[in-house]
């Protein structure tokens, strides 16, 4: 990448990995999108007053989404160090558990609040539902033996127990869902 505009996408397309071209508005371009925003909207909450232990965690995760990024950009034929992986499922329900085991069991909904960086990774939730509904969308047979799916449906729930946690850390309450 030694230049970074190309002029290619002017007339509205982009490249692949396998040089082939394709409309920016191609299910997997806009589901490679979708990924991208999730990443940067973490790189955003790394941004708060945040302990070494999370930062690392939201750290790992935005690595994990390069690599799903990069399975998307290469249709599935990218090198199997470059794959999500069965590993990386089980890893983010390891973490779920031991996070909601710190965390007071939910009896109802709650809002999207709480402290700044709580609510910013409520935003990375909703991208990470969004990459997910995106990539339900995409027709495109190596997805049917890639653990992307079940990677985005984890990762959703992960950013919801971290959400919490922040808040707990930030020594605030959920804020409960209230119908007035």
């Amino acid at each position: 990448m030694s230049q970074i505009y190309t002029r290619r996408g002017d007339q509205g397309e982009t490249s692949c990995a396998d040089g082939s071209s394709v409309p920016k508005n191609n299910p997997l371009i806009e589901f490679n999108g979708t990924v991208d925003e999730c990443n940067c909207a973490l790189g955003v909450a790394r941004t708060h007053p945040i302990n070494s232990e999370l930062n690392a965690m939201l750290k790992q995760i935005q690595n994990e989404l390069f690599i799903i990024g990069t399975e998307i950009s290469t249709n599935g034929s990218a090198s199997n160090s470059l794959r999500i992986k069965k590993m990386n499922v089980l890893a983010l329900e390891k973490l779920i558990d031991q996070i909601e085991d710190q965390l007071d069991p939910l009896t109802q909904f709650i809002l999207p609040a709480g402290s700044p960086l709580s609510a910013q990774l409520h935003v990375c939730r909703s991208l990470a539902r969004r990459a997910e509904r995106r990539c339900a969308a995409v027709e495109e047979d190596w997805l049917n033996n890639s653990f992307i799916p079940a990677y985005l449906n984890r990762l959703s729930d992960a950013l919801f127990v971290i959400a919490r946690l922040a808040c707990m850390e930030a020594g605030q309450p959920d804020e409960i869902w209230k119908i007035d």
